[in-house]
């Protein structure tokens, strides 16, 4: 068993050098919700990741979960003691067994696994049901690896470490699973470590956002607020922006168009056939935020939200700034020529009313 340490998220320490990288993290992440390692190949993500399963050991790390010392001294769980799931970008499913054989041969090795009917909640989830009796070859790609996910969550893990479970996939396979992985994500309860480089499922399923480079975590917090910081932007693929949670407030069917609500005001996105009611996501690019001291009447760009400057830096290019706004409780980027912040005269604290020419919804 594992000694216990206080705490009750993830508390990961490890420095690993060798001939040609050098691996240096010092962590505290959440106890439950997505996390995702994100940046480039060769920033340590992956490596990151096998420390923590412990398939690869550095004598000075340390490792808590949830209170639990996985590593600590003299102290180094071995994986198969680890109450861990882990989903490797290939399923690698037995083809001899069904996926239902699958499933139970992780289950009877596990002193622990789960009964019966989390068992059915996690086949529910993952809409592998009519699947069971199915061997592998018999599968599409994005159903078998939805089957390794069930069979790593099948031994109840307190920690499941996802390795690009989507990069094997092509673009169908992919926009297959991700509404499942959404579902799994509102229905765990365990902490999810979410290995990627791929800016649409960042956004679509991270809660924090630990950003590697060269075997560093340049940055780590929650999702919104690390996107929308300027000391080191975040760029999800092609630009700067946020992500935020939103809720279907109101549909126009005639012009087919969802109001979606978030903490700090309502934006108008196309209409994607979701409930009232049902939570989403919406991503804002800076490149599609402009701003004006006064309201702007004749425009087509149907999203103006009140808005306060809360600080600005110059951009990539010496002739744009990036500007960070609080809208309510939510934070914004917007990016500008020079020229025109200082046309606008913008400081902390002004008041403005930032233009929102487009809305992502992600899921």
């Amino acid at each position: 068993m594992s000694a216990s340490a206080s705490g009750d998220g993830i508390q990961a320490r490890f420095k690993l050098a060798y001939s040609d990288f050098t691996l240096d993290v010092d962590l505290n992440l959440p106890g439950r919700g997505v996390t995702a390692l994100f940046g480039q190949s060769g920033s340590g993500k992956t490596t990151l990741l096998r420390l923590i399963a412990g398939l690869e050991q550095t004598p000075d790390g340390h490792l808590a979960i949830k209170g639990d010392i996985w590593q600590a001294g003299n102290t180094f769980l071995p994986t198969h003691c680890r109450p861990l799931g882990y989903v490797f970008q290939e399923a690698s499913l037995f083809p001899h067994l069904s996926a239902r054989g699958n499933l139970e041969y992780g289950m009877k090795r596990c002193r622990d696994p789960l009964d019966r009917a989390a068992l059915e909640h996690v086949v529910e989830l993952l809409g592998i049901g009519r699947l069971l009796e199915r061997r592998p070859h018999q599968l599409s790609g994005g159903e078998r690896q939805r089957v390794g996910i069930a069979r790593a969550l099948a031994v109840k893990p307190s920690l499941l470490l996802m390795d690009e479970p989507l990069a094997a996939l092509d673009l169908a396979r992919k926009a297959e699973i991700l509404p499942y992985l959404e579902k799994l994500h509102d229905g765990l309860d365990i902490p999810v470590l979410y290995v990627s480089h791929a800016p649409d499922e960042v956004a679509r399923l991270a809660d924090h956002i630990v950003v590697m480079e060269a075997g560093r975590a340049v940055a780590s917090g929650p999702l919104t607020d690390t996107l929308a910081r300027l000391d080191l932007p975040i760029k999800l693929g092609e630009d700067a922006g946020v992500v935020l949670d939103a809720v279907v407030a109101a549909r126009d069917e005639a012009w087919h168009l969802a109001h979606m609500a978030f903490a700090g005001g309502r934006v108008w996105v196309r209409d994607a056939g979701l409930p009232l009611g049902r939570h989403a996501r919406v991503r804002i690019l800076a490149r599609d935020v402009s701003l004006a001291r006064a309201p702007v009447e004749g425009t087509s760009i149907l999203n103006t939200l009140p808005a306060v400057v809360i600080d600005s830096v110059d951009d990539a290019h010496p002739a744009l700034t990036l500007v960070k706004l609080q809208v309510g409780a939510s934070p914004l980027l917007a990016r500008l020529t020079r020229r025109s912040a200082h046309a606008l005269e913008l400081a902390p604290g002004q008041r403005v009313y930032a233009q929102i020419k487009a809305v992502a919804l992600i899921g």
